[in-house]
């Protein structure tokens, strides 16, 4: 990992260190609120995506490859959006950014059942962006690093073990509202949920630097009076340019891609092949698997380079997306389910950490917002290639394999970044 010796602080950029406070270090409780922020997010959001979907199909009448341009639009802008993020979490209490975004993305979601027209779905999907990327990774993921740099890897799998948990515990009562009561019944009763929820947990369980609070990172107490040295790392001119960090972001806008335009149709795909009740389990099982994956790549990734880890669950994920496309029995589809949901916790999980990993915390906000950001070009236009191949073709057979496809382009790309941790480098 980055630390002091391995780049030199900037001069004159020290910092006075905050009187020590009494108790315990509060940096697991930082991980809880970031992971409790994404657990609601990603559940209304991240997994809610496949469940609108189905929904607007089912209720609109609406072609699959039009209300996937939605779901891209919603993608553009919540990575574009991303970077506006990092630039006020580098000004402003992280707080702010999180209770903003939680307002915007629960006002947005009480909205969306709301709509009669394609552009005004299209219209409320950008508004929601907005709100999903000010309550999303970047902040949460920014914080984490902040307050932890030995200890990064399992504190990052801890909260962002939320993603999926919200995928189980609260994606399916979306779905099994909506599909009861409808979208226009249901969605301001889940945006009020969303704010409720995220507002008063962002506010009092995540604070945005240890040092301002009397503590240095991963718990260490720092003697009375003594300096806090400036945040380490690469500058990000200077990291952005590196072959590293071109390859993570090219490799993952090819894993990414195939990833979440996968999940966004494995509802209706699950539907289609087996019956609605059985549909509403698929996201539980991915999210599920998901969970328990993630918690052990936290620690599997202490023990072997964390490149070849990414570049495994990249491959594992790659057969886990030919398996949904060729499966046709309820036994084998959920086996593939939880092939994919297997690298889906960890593969999402390991772009941050890599990043934090070789370039340090001192511009992390910047790089990954940035990469983030390049990868929204396979993250938006993955729901949307699958959304129109199924259109085209009339079966999720051939869009799944194109995803397998292009997540095997990820791999190879992955695999000639070089290793993550910079005395390797």
């Amino acid at each position: 990992m980055t630390s002091s010796s391995d780049i030199e602080a900037t001069p004159g950029s020290d910092r006075p260190l905050a009187p020590q406070q009494p108790g315990r270090f509060p940096g697991w409780w930082v991980v809880t609120g970031c992971f409790l922020v994404l657990l609601v997010n990603s559940g209304l959001a991240f997994y809610g995506l496949a469940v609108y979907l189905n929904a607007f199909s089912n209720e609109k009448g609406w072609s699959l490859g039009t209300i996937s341009f939605g779901t891209t639009i919603f993608f553009i802008v919540g990575g574009a959006a991303g970077m506006w993020a990092a630039k006020l979490i580098a000004r402003y209490d992280v707080r702010y950014v999180l209770v903003g975004g939680a307002v915007i993305a629960g006002g947005s979601l009480a909205l969306l059942g709301q709509v009669q027209t394609q552009w005004q779905m299209f219209l409320v999907y950008a508004v929601f962006a907005l709100g999903y990327a000010g309550a999303g990774l970047v902040p949460a993921t920014t914080v984490v690093t902040r307050w932890f740099h030995a200890k990064r890897a399992v504190a990052l799998s801890v909260a962002s073990t939320g993603l999926s948990v919200g995928g189980i515990v609260i994606t399916p009562f979306a779905k099994r509202f909506i599909d009861e009561y409808g979208m226009a019944a249901t969605t301001p009763w889940l945006g009020l949920f969303l704010v409720v929820t995220v507002v008063p947990v962002s506010w009092f369980l995540v604070r945005p630097d240890p040092e301002a609070e009397g503590w240095a990172p991963d718990g260490i107490r720092r003697a009375v009076g003594e300096v806090a040295p400036s945040l380490t790392g690469l500058p990000f001119n200077e990291a952005v340019a590196t072959k590293f960090y071109k390859a993570v972001t090219i490799g993952y806008i090819f894993g990414l891609g195939s990833q979440v335009g996968g999940i966004q149709q494995l509802v209706k795909l699950v539907e289609e092949r087996t019956d609605p009740a059985t549909a509403r389990f698929a996201v539980t099982a991915l999210a599920a698997t998901s969970v328990v994956a993630r918690l052990v790549g936290g620690r599997v990734v202490q023990l072997m380079p964390m490149m070849r880890f990414t570049v495994v669950i990249a491959a594992v994920q790659c057969f886990a997306l030919l398996g949904l496309a060729f499966f046709e029995t309820t036994l084998l589809i959920f086996a593939a389910i939880i092939l994919f949901g297997l690298t889906i916790g960890n593969l999402l999980m390991m772009q941050p950490l890599l990043i934090a990993e070789r370039f340090g915390v001192r511009d992390y906000p910047r790089i990954y917002s940035r990469s983030q950001f390049i990868g929204i070009l396979g993250v938006a236009g993955g729901p949307l290639l699958l959304g129109w191949l199924y259109d085209v073709s009339g079966s999720y057979r051939v869009p799944y394999v194109v995803a397998a496809g292009c997540c095997a382009v990820g791999v190879a790309i992955l695999a000639v970044a070089g290793p993550a941790h910079t005395q390797e480098a």
